[in-house]
């Protein structure tokens, strides 16, 4: 059984450490640097000087990660060789030294697809369409601790295993403009089309071995919005009951439709012109969903199974490697969820984030300032923040740039973000979280890494 939920809970870690470097968001590095052509999507009060159109495909790319789950917690080399964190060479301190109390990763996806702005209407106003995708996902210490060090009285508990996906589209209209000599504000409205939704919460899962099988009391519950989807059955060879073990989706299309608000404000006092104050909220919003589906144990459920039994062995046929593709199958055996059919409609919200920034330059060289700013994203138990302090320089006309370093929930970080921009051309390349070392596959070994690269048009 031990072999069982080991095989199960490495093989989600490996696979949220290796999907995260496909991950993007918009770069915090940005944030203070003058002409970084997408400043607005941070606070829809910041303009730009010139008017713009992006490079379709690659106005505004990204490729990040965020989490305290690191590919260097699970993966070892012992002789020369690639090893999971339950190889017996690897010491219970050491392995569980290197995990957090709650381990997780997650990102969010936001690549332009289309995007411009220009001045008109006695303001600046940007146009934008994007693709944006949420993932996030936990698992506590304690499961890793179980794995790793055993226990005696034969009772394994699996608890507190949450991920999550939401996929949507933004149609983006924004507008900002002088108040007075001090204040700014602006503000952008977006038309957002939902692609698929998923939420799963595996709160519990206590299996008990008794004589001659496993005693199993669950609860949790998958709720789900996609277009197509349908959920498989398997049977409990204990006890012939169904459950769902794996989903199935034919076709893909719009699954709903939402709106949403990102609203922002600058102050730059009269009385200390050295010094601007900035604060945004952003994706105040929500997107009703259709097709929903639900799978759940209905409260705490308990059965008998006679399913798990595992060959420690890794030239068996139900090896780890060999078990890696059944992962999901194996997780919906544990907790053995209902079919509950389609729970017809749903309305979510999309997550919140909160900047508020203070930028102060230099009296003496008015081309180089500092910044302060802290980015929080408000999303239930996701939920996470950022502080970063940062040096920004603009020391001629064509070029600016930024340095800082960040503490948050995801540890420290340093960063860096350098931006040209030319007569009728722009480019910009940085990192929020500077890349270190990396696997052979190209993979980072720390789950927090991010790059950005833009090519605009200026007239």
């Amino acid at each position: 059984m031990k072999n069982y939920i080991n095989q199960l809970t490495v093989a989600i870690a490996l696979l949220l450490s290796t999907i995260a470097p496909a991950l993007a968001q918009q770069t915090r590095s940005g944030y203070f640097v003058e002409d970084y052509t997408y400043r607005f999507q941070m606070n829809p009060a910041m303009d730009n000087s010139t008017n713009f159109v992006g490079m379709p495909g690659l106005a505004n790319v990204n490729i990040a990660m965020n989490g305290n789950l690191h590919l260097t917690s699970i993966l070892y080399n012992v002789n020369g060789k690639t090893t999971t964190f339950l190889n017996p060479e690897i010491s219970a301190e050491q392995a569980l030294s290197n995990l957090s109390n709650v381990n997780r990763i997650g990102a969010d996806i936001k690549l332009n697809l289309l995007a411009g702005g220009f001045e008109a209407w006695d303001g600046y106003n940007t146009v934008a369409i994007t693709a944006r995708t949420v993932v996030d996902a936990k698992l506590p210490k304690s499961v890793f601790a179980m794995l790793k060090e055993g226990i005696e009285n034969k009772e394994y508990n699996i608890s507190n295993i949450n991920a999550r996906t939401l996929a949507y589209a933004e149609l983006a209209f924004g507008h900002s403009r002088d108040l007075s000599d001090e204040w700014r504000v602006g503000a952008t409205a977006k038309l957002l089309l939902g692609g698929a939704r998923m939420d799963a919460q595996l709160r519990n899962a206590n299996l008990v071995l008794g004589t001659d099988n496993w005693s199993i009391t669950s609860d949790g519950q998958i709720n789900a919005n996609v277009k197509g989807l349908n959920y498989k059955l398997s049977t409990n060879k204990s006890t012939g009951k169904e459950y769902v073990s794996g989903m199935d989706i034919k076709g893909a299309g719009l699954n709903g439709f939402g709106i949403a608000f990102d609203l922002g404000a600058v102050y730059n006092p009269d009385f200390m012109p050295e010094l601007t104050l900035s604060a945004s909220l952003l994706d105040l919003g929500f997107i009703g969903w259709s097709n929903g589906l639900n799978a759940s144990t209905d409260g705490e459920h308990t059965f008998n199974s006679e399913d798990y039994i595992f060959n420690v062995d890794n030239k068996k046929p139900n090896s780890f490697d060999n078990e890696w593709k059944h992962m999901s199958d194996n997780l919906a055996a544990v907790y053995q969820l209902n079919d509950m059919g389609n729970t017809g409609s749903r309305i979510s919200g999309v997550g919140t984030t909160f900047n508020i920034g203070a930028e102060y330059r230099m009296p003496l060289y008015d081309k180089l300032t500092f910044g302060l700013l802290n980015t929080t994203r408000i999303a239930g138990i996701y939920s996470w923040t950022d502080f970063r302090l940062s040096a920004n320089i603009a020391p001629c006309d064509i070029f600016s740039a930024s340095a800082n370093i960040a503490e948050g929930t995801f540890g420290f970080s340093f960063g860096w973000l350098a931006n040209l921009h030319l007569k009728g051309f722009n480019m910009f390349l940085g990192m929020d979280h500077t890349l270190g070392k990396l696997a052979k596959q190209g993979i980072p070994l720390s789950s927090n890494a991010q790059a950005n690269l833009g090519i605009n048009f200026l007239f």
